[in-house]
């Protein structure tokens, strides 16, 4: 089996509740998501998604990943896909960087192999845990009445794990905090992420001001070294994403016990097969995990779902449906949030297929 095209659709994800909003006044109403395709000389077509949170929350930007797919794809053409560390190593050699592009070809090439093997995604990446994954509703930053009001709804909708978007003045975020997990029951898990946006001062304040409330807290920090400093001056659980881009990075953390939890977004990290590295490492070391990705429709859900279905239920702190956020479906046989849990597709691969009339044209193509 080779690989004989690689194309791309661009698709607009609008949001239901209009706009998503985080840290540093930073905020996306609408979704720029490009749709992967890896076409083979048998006739099997894998599919992939990378959808950027904006160009201002990592290093990537939408129109990015269709121009890396130009210049990566033709390095391409004729490998197997079913061989994904080979093809992983090809792709790092072709060009340095650049996770994020790389991560849609990585997530077909999945497709594939599941689709040419006859089994699920999940069960290639070590097998299905439980029935079901427990996801978390991310709370857009708002005044703080209106965010709790939003957490009670998203609540009675079934979810029992709720990721607020605080990084603002402190004095509000601490309002926030404290008025959300007021809605709350004591088993459901509140996390404060801050995205980056406070400087450690404020981070501190924060968490002195929130010392008796049970929460998370997520990212205070821009730089590892002052939310190392936070982590050491709060008892309360910690999680790191953003600075946890490689397994260098993920293991330097858990060397100063920088976390409780960490977030590993499929993109970020590079795609499925990167991500199975960090997360198979993650279980070696005991340390648990938000598994998801920086946005995305159908196809980024079901993806999400099959790397977290696959790992054990004891490391898998939360995940999310990214595509109960958006007005848009891009496939049929996604995972539907069903009270607050998903599941993924039993059928082989990623389960899905594509709405062809919804991707609309081509807008790369390598071949």
């Amino acid at each position: 089996m080779k690989i004989t095209r690689i194309f791309a659709h661009r698709v607009e994800l609008p949001l239901h509740e209009g706009t998503y909003k985080w840290s540093g006044g930073k905020s996306v109403s609408v979704f720029d998501s490009t749709i992967i395709g890896v076409e083979t000389d048998t006739g099997h077509i894998g599919y992939g998604e990378v959808c950027p949170l904006g160009p201002f929350y990592l290093p990537a930007y939408a129109e990015g990943v269709r121009a890396g797919l130009r210049e990566l794809g033709p390095h391409l053409l004729g490998y197997d896909p079913r061989e994904l560390a080979k093809l992983n190593h090809r792709m790092d050699a072709a060009l340095k960087g650049h996770a994020y592009v790389k991560s849609g070809i990585d997530i077909a090439c999945w497709d594939i192999l599941g689709q040419a093997t006859g089994l699920p995604v999940c069960v290639l990446m070590g097998g299905r845990f439980g029935e079901s994954i427990r996801l978390y509703r991310a709370i857009s930053q708002e005044d703080p009445e209106i965010m709790a009001k939003k957490v009670a709804g998203y609540r009675a909708a079934g979810y029992t794990r709720f990721q607020l978007k605080v990084g603002g003045d402190p004095d509000t975020d601490i309002v926030r905090i404290h008025a959300v997990r007021a809605m709350l029951l004591p088993s459901d898990r509140l996390v404060a992420d801050a995205n980056t946006g406070w400087t450690q001062h404020e981070a501190m304040r924060v968490v002195r001001g929130v010392r008796d409330v049970d929460v998370y807290i997520e990212q205070p920090c821009l730089s590892y070294e002052e939310c190392l400093a936070v982590r050491r001056n709060t008892d309360h659980p910690f999680v790191l994403d953003e600075n946890v881009d490689n397994l260098d990075m993920l293991l330097r953390a858990k060397g100063d016990l920088a976390m409780d939890v960490v977030n590993l977004k499929i993109s970020k990290l590079g795609g499925l097969t990167k991500t199975k590295q960090a997360r198979d490492l993650c279980v070696s070391m005991g340390i648990a995990m938000t598994l998801e990705d920086s946005w995305g429709g159908d196809i980024t859900t079901a993806a999400i779902a099959h790397l977290a279905h696959s790992t054990p239920e004891e490391f898998r702190f939360t995940s999310t449906d990214f595509n109960s956020y958006v007005t848009v479906s891009t496939a049929d046989g996604a995972p539907q949030r069903v009270n607050g849990f998903m599941a993924a597709s039993p059928a082989p691969g990623l389960g899905i297929k594509p709405k062809m009339d919804v991707l609309g044209p081509r807008v790369v193509v390598v071949e």
